[in-house]
């Protein structure tokens, strides 16, 4: 039978254990949320279209990646409450918009897939072989969800799919490739390294 002394000192370890790995998971929500935003400040306006080229979809990508399915959901699901209370997270809109003005201006429906596109690209990646295969082919379908609720979204503000494709898809369809490419190459190499140090 353990001792008062030696039992107390186990629940205490137990607890300063808990406590930090739920400031790690916390961290990591953060830091992922973090990343997009900066993510989004490298962006090219077009000509034509009020949806910039951006690598803030790489950065949703790898986050989801990264982090999993779980983790990649709360961390986007922060990034739009960051951007709707009005700070600078979200790409500069070629409209002037800002805050929550900018979930419901032409890349409001980019920018609300971005959870589901995290949650998807991690289910895939935590669902299997952590290989660039995998990892790529949750990019592609996260992408899939992604130009859906975008496309989706410009066709309600212009009536027009047509309208929808011209300023959503066409100019994205290479850079959406190479985005895709990095974020998996890059996940593939940290799973790997993650599992040669356990």
């Amino acid at each position: 039978m353990a001792k008062p002394g030696i039992q107390n000192l186990s629940n205490q370890l137990g607890e300063r254990t808990f406590v930090s790995e739920g400031v790690r998971q916390v961290a990591l929500v953060v830091a992922g949320s973090l990343l997009v935003a900066l993510c989004a400040r490298i962006s090219i306006p077009i000509p034509g279209t009020p949806v910039p080229l951006t690598v803030q979809n790489f950065g949703v990508l790898l986050v989801g990646l990264l982090l999993g399915s779980r983790r990649g959901l709360v961390a986007l699901t922060l990034y739009l409450a960051e951007g709707a209370m009005g700070m600078p997270v979200f790409s500069p809109s070629s409209l002037g918009l800002h805050g929550i003005a900018q979930l419901f201006g032409p890349t409001g429906g980019f920018l609300l897939s971005y959870p589901l596109v995290a949650w998807l690209a991690g289910f895939v990646m935590e669902h299997g072989r952590k290989s660039f295969a995998r990892a790529a082919i949750a990019g592609l379908l996260g992408e899939v969800v992604l130009f859906t609720g975008g496309l989706t979204w410009l066709a309600v503000l212009t009536h027009s799919m047509a309208q929808a494709f011209r300023w959503g898809l066409y100019w994205f369809l290479f850079a959406e490739v190479i985005k895709v490419a990095m974020a998996a190459g890059i996940a593939a190499r940290w799973q790997r390294r993650s599992a040669t140090q356990q």
